[in-house]
């Protein structure tokens, strides 16, 4: 019986290297992972919770009389309450809301700060109600705080 010695096979030192550059690969394919499933946190939890608050909110103002006092009573022309950007709470048209939706006391409990404005046309006629909703915080520290802003048009009936 003949021994051969020049096989065609693959050496342990060639199977060992190929497993540690697959085992590295599928390493860098594990944190990718990880960050996949906080960007869907973020996007299939958080962000559709600023669009349902921003539109409850409106909700409720588009429901009002023109001239309630919860859209700014008799406005004169050209005028504005409230106020939109997220540094600028105005008080009276801000609301702070848990992780869950429910109004909170203050900002510092608040997961989602849900801000509105009214501003009225030049004819006092119209009114245009504007509401934001921020995210406090960012789904594990992963990407651009989610936002929504949601713009009506609500008319004096004349």
């Amino acid at each position: 019986m003949e021994i051969r010695t020049h096989g065609r096979g693959f050496s342990l030192i060639e199977t060992m290297i190929a497993t540690a550059i697959l085992l590295g690969a599928a390493v860098g394919l594990l944190s990718l992972f990880a960050v996949a499933v906080a960007q869907n946190e973020q996007q299939g939890n958080i962000a559709p919770r600023t669009i349902e608050y921003s539109q409850d909110k409106m909700e409720q103002l588009m429901a009002l009389n023109f001239n309630d006092a919860g859209l700014g009573g008799t406005m004169a022309a050209s005028s504005t309450v409230g106020a939109v950007p997220p540094t600028a709470a105005a008080t009276g048209y801000v609301d702070y809301l848990d992780q869950n939706g429910n109004t909170v006391g203050s900002s510092t409990a608040a997961f989602y700060t849900r801000q509105w404005s009214v501003s009225t046309d030049s004819t006092a006629t119209l009114k245009t109600i504007t509401v934001v909703v921020t995210s406090r915080a960012l789904a594990r520290g992963q990407g651009v705080v989610p936002w929504t802003k949601v713009v009506c048009i609500k008319s004096s009936g004349l």
